[in-house]
């Protein structure tokens, strides 16, 4: 954390090269608030249920929600923030939390504690497209092309506080329950309101928003519904739910056809169809993630189920995660370069899958630490090389769309992985779980790596600055 420390100091003076330094602290505060939200719950999934009675399948869906709420409401949202500046989002999202954690600490039961999570994953949809669009008018008012260290400590600030967050969602539950890991949020939020409204600039709508089609409302409302309907599907897949995805189908179609010739479209489908380097960074989001978050879920539920650990033991055996992160992410993060970084990330990802295999109930605690370390070298890496290729490859006046894409797609990636984990610990986290499930992350790191080593644009980004 003082490596992070002397990185946010440098950002704000030296670093940024004109960059307004007050806006730094607001953009990381207001972006980590999703990532400490999806990672604490990790260690908590197994207190709640027992608290409420709930069996996995239905603590499950705090999962969902969240996932659910922020797939859809990152896009829309970053929509709105090119459309009326990023203050207005920024300002509503963060109170939104506020809300969403003071109702979870006084939720009287699972499904209340639910609707907590939907109000979270919507209100932490906001800070991260809205803290990209402040980064890219500073970068054009500056001239700095490529601010790679903003967007390190940006990176840094959501993948440490993403693979701290069972460790310190483990010490919170331990000093006061699970109620904790809710009520974090209304200081953050707090926080977050208070320096928004001090620090960051006020901006008009821009003339587009404020003549014509506003914010093409239909399309954000059919896109919302067929990704709502897929990601459902994907919750509990299986013959019984067969129209979700004829749902799905239906609206994406629906949605492909008004989006190619409504003017002023929420998502510009001729622009992004033919931006293939923005298409191939969006898949290898969703390959990362997939891989990331199964084994931050899965393998913490093990650690408590299969291993027989305490919440609190749990997420202190995986600071190793936290640090490898740490120091991935410091000693790359100022190279605008990604190419190297991904390669590097998805063969240490392929690596850490495979020796997941081996792991069992007599295993040393020494090989669970080095197993924490190789899954944190390329939590530190790929999401700090894809939001940096994002950057490059994004157009301009849709950036903060174009970031919230990203996040739906880091988060399909999770939802992916919770129906791994539901379909392969539904007898319980145990060993035999793990295992199977690790031989399906082994294929999907594979094919992971596969698609870094076969890009050759991303040898273009970060090359002029």
């Amino acid at each position: 954390m003082t490596r992070l420390a002397e990185r946010l100091r440098g950002a704000r003076t030296t670093g940024a090269a004109g960059f307004d330094r007050r806006l730094v602290v607001p953009m990381v505060l207001g972006s980590v608030l999703n990532p400490i939200n999806s990672s604490m719950l990790a260690v908590a999934l197994i207190p709640i249920g027992r608290a409420f009675g709930a069996p996995p399948d239905r603590t499950a869906w705090l999962v969902t929600g969240l996932y659910l709420a922020t797939a859809v409401g990152q896009p829309v949202v970053g929509r709105l923030v090119d459309a009326f500046g990023p203050r207005r989002l920024y300002l509503a999202g963060t109170a939104l939390v506020g809300v969403g954690g003071l109702l979870g600490m006084l939720a009287p039961n699972l499904w209340v504690l639910v609707a907590s999570r939907v109000l979270l994953g919507f209100g932490t949809s906001a800070a991260y497209p809205a803290s990209m669009a402040l980064l890219r008018a500073e970068s054009d008012r500056t001239g700095l092309k490529s601010p790679s260290g903003i967007l390190a400590v940006l990176s840094a600030s959501g993948q440490v506080v993403a693979v701290i967050g069972p460790t310190l969602g483990g010490l919170l539950i331990g000093a006061g329950g699970w109620h904790l890991i809710f009520g974090v949020n209304v200081p953050l939020a707090l926080a977050c309101l208070v320096l928004g409204a001090l620090w960051l600039p006020r901006t008009r709508p821009r003339a587009a928003a404020r003549t014509g089609p506003r914010t093409d409302v239909p399309g954000m409302v059919l896109f919302a519904a067929s990704l709502t309907a897929f990601m459902l599907f994907l919750t509990d897949p299986g013959t019984a739910h067969w129209y979700l995805p004829v749902i799905a189908a239906a609206g994406g179609l629906w949605f492909a056809r008004r989006e190619l010739t409504v003017e002023g479209p929420f998502i510009d489908l001729r622009v992004l169809g033919g931006n293939t380097p923005l298409l191939a960074t969006y898949a290898r989001q969703l390959l990362a993630y997939t891989t990331s978050y199964a084994f931050l879920y899965g393998y913490t539920q093990w650690l408590q189920e299969g291993r027989g650990l305490s919440a609190a033991h749990a997420g202190l055996l995986l600071l190793p995660m936290s640090l490898a992160a740490v120091a991935a992410t410091a000693l790359t993060g100022r190279r605008p370069g990604v190419r190297g970084k991904l390669l590097a990330g998805a063969l240490v990802q392929l690596i850490g899958c495979a020796a997941l295999l081996a792991v069992g109930a007599d295993t040393p605690v020494w090989l669970l630490v080095v197993l924490g370390v190789l899954f944190g070298i390329p939590q530190g890496l790929n999401g700090l090389a894809n939001q940096n290729a994002l950057y490059a490859q994004a157009d301009p006046a849709r950036m903060g769309s174009s970031a919230g894409l990203l996040r739906t797609f880091t988060y399909l990636g999770a939802l992916l992985a919770s129906a791994a984990n539901a379909v392969f610990f539904r007898s319980g986290a145990t060993s035999a779980g793990l295992h199977d499930m690790a031989r399906l992350l082994l294929a999907v790191a594979a094919v992971f790596l596969v698609a870094c080593v076969a890009d050759r644009s991303l040898g273009r980004v970060g090359r002029d600055r």
